[in-house]
């Protein structure tokens, strides 16, 4: 088998058909084993090394694979993966089989046949495989080795089905994916029946369509109303925390604000109004003006002497004296004053 690749999609060429991973597989009735060299029997150690030119290693790899799940998916992968050229046929067991030996399925065989044609990893699906694998069988589908896991698989009276083929060295071995399996779903869907019975109630299904009583019916959907409303309440709360949470921040920020709006008002008035601000000293400074406008500086006592100017009289000098009380009005001191006054006029002239 060779790889190519074309208009980015890769190609697998297997024989004369061609497969491609966005296609499904095909059906084992839909391709009849294309192998044309005898099929000769392979040892793993031989697989491992290096498979013949021409053809690959086919391995076969059996199940129910009902609610196909990743845990299925990687044990396919790995079976597809054990050789470095390899075909791989999935056998998928029908409904009659699978009632008979294992259970009741929830997906019938038709959609689990669908379902392995859509995997990446297989090649080929055989449809109706069988319970247990014959010699007719693995010589029918040139098979070389059967991939499954090893704890031992006690079906149909028998201890281990796949014991005769680990004899035979055809068996390899594969993994289980721990946490995961078709049992462990339906188990989950048991558990949780009442809420995947509201969940398909509220999406349109039937009473009738999912076995359900009329009570039940009536209890599920008053508690799908129940529901709505616990949603509807808590979106409101939601709302308002978001709300408040907003009002917090902003009323945050506005304090932050108003802190720094009032530091720097409080910085202001003390530079203005301070001890030693710019209001005072202004305040004194305006205040000495109005004192020396008040009270302007007195005169000198004597003035400097003038050089009298043959046109001009000198004028007389007046001295500062001390207020004293005047002497009480009477006529002879006024004619006194007025001879004395006479007097220093003649004097003059």
């Amino acid at each position: 088998m060779k790889k190519m690749k074309g208009k980015g999609k890769e190609e697998e060429i297997v024989n004369s058909g061609v497969l491609t991973l966005t296609a499904p597989a095909p059906f084992a009735d839909e391709t009849s084993c294309l192998c044309q060299a005898p099929h000769e029997k392979l040892t793993i150690a031989q697989a491992r090394l290096g498979t013949p030119v021409d053809r690959p290693v086919r391995v076969y790899a059996d199940g129910i694979f009902d609610l196909f799940h990743s845990g299925h998916a990687r044990a396919l992968m790995q079976a597809k993966t054990l050789f470095p050229n390899s075909y791989l046929l999935v056998g998928v067991c029908s409904d009659d089989l699978t009632h008979k030996f294992k259970g009741f399925t929830v997906m019938n065989e038709a959609e689990r046949y669908e379902a392995l044609r859509h995997c990446r990893y297989v090649d080929e699906v055989i449809r109706d495989a069988p319970w247990t694998l014959t010699p007719e069988f693995l010589e029918k589908h040139k098979i070389d080795f059967v991939a499954h896991d090893d704890i031992p698989y006690s079906s149909a009276g028998s201890d281990d089905i796949y014991k005769h083929i680990k004899e035979a060295g055809m068996f390899v071995p594969t993994q289980r994916t721990e946490g995961i399996s078709t049992s462990d779903i339906i188990t989950r869907i048991v558990r949780d029946y009442d809420v995947y019975a509201r969940r398909n109630l509220q999406r349109g299904y039937t009473a009738k369509e999912l076995n359900v009583s009329f009570i039940n019916e009536k209890k599920y959907r008053f508690q799908n109303q129940v529901d709505k409303m616990k949603e509807k309440v808590k979106n409101v709360e939601e709302r308002s925390k978001e709300f408040v949470n907003r009002v917090e921040e902003k009323s945050h920020d506005l304090i932050q604000k108003w802190e720094e709006k009032s530091r720097e008002f409080i910085g202001n008035f003390l530079e203005l109004f301070g001890p030693d601000g710019a209001w005072k000293q202004m305040f004194q400074e305006r205040s000495n003006r109005m004192l020396h406008a008040l009270s302007p500086k007195q005169s000198p006592v004597s003035s400097p002497t003038r050089s009298r100017s043959p046109s001009r009289s000198p004028s007389p000098t007046f001295l500062w004296l001390p207020h004293k009380p005047s002497p009480p009005f009477s006529p002879k001191a006024a004619s006194a004053s007025m001879s004395s006054m006479s007097e220093g006029d003649e004097d003059e002239k």
